[in-house]
């Protein structure tokens, strides 16, 4: 069954035969599907009030554990975004609630950033609804083929996640 993709190449193979157009087949889908993949995610996202980027903090705080506080350098890692960007977030989630930024015992130049009880409540509530998301946009793939699939895509980033990149 074909779909854009091979449209696209089919018109590159008439237009330039001289160019290998492959890499096309998997970018091409890579980006088509963060595209159809968005919209769904915005729509669970927004009915807990949150935007992705809200979603991406609270959820890190939590899979660290309410013992764990992070640094915002910590959390800008985690999100791979700059400190600019981080700190907007976390701006923004302080002023609603949902965080808090406190100095760290044992060193005063650092700030630990945790979630507050509302916080907690929230990535608690939206974290299940995002879960289902998920699996019913991966609904048309079998067990094996999501496997394959996440095998496959760890290799990809793997390799342009390089640290002498």
């Amino acid at each position: 069954m074909a779909d854009h993709v091979d449209t696209v190449l089919a018109q590159w193979a008439r237009q330039r035969p001289d160019l290998d157009v492959s890499p096309m087949a998997v970018i091409g889908r890579l980006k088509r599907v963060a595209l159809l993949l968005e919209p769904e995610m915005r729509r669970t996202f927004a009915a807990h009030g949150l935007d992705a980027a809200s979603f991406d903090v609270l959820a890190t705080l939590r899979r660290n554990g309410p013992d764990n506080p992070l640094t915002p350098a910590q959390l800008m890692r985690s999100a791979m975004v700059t400190s600019g960007a981080i700190t907007q977030r976390l701006d923004r989630l302080q002023a609603n609630g949902l965080v808090t930024r406190s100095p760290s015992p044992t060193d005063g130049r650092v700030v630990l950033v945790a979630l507050t009880e509302e916080g907690l409540a929230l990535v608690e509530r939206a974290l299940p609804d995002h879960l289902a998301t998920e699996e019913r946009l991966l609904g048309g793939l079998s067990a094996a083929e999501r496997d394959g699939l996440a095998t496959v895509l760890r290799t990809l980033l793997e390799t342009l996640e390089e640290p002498d990149r």
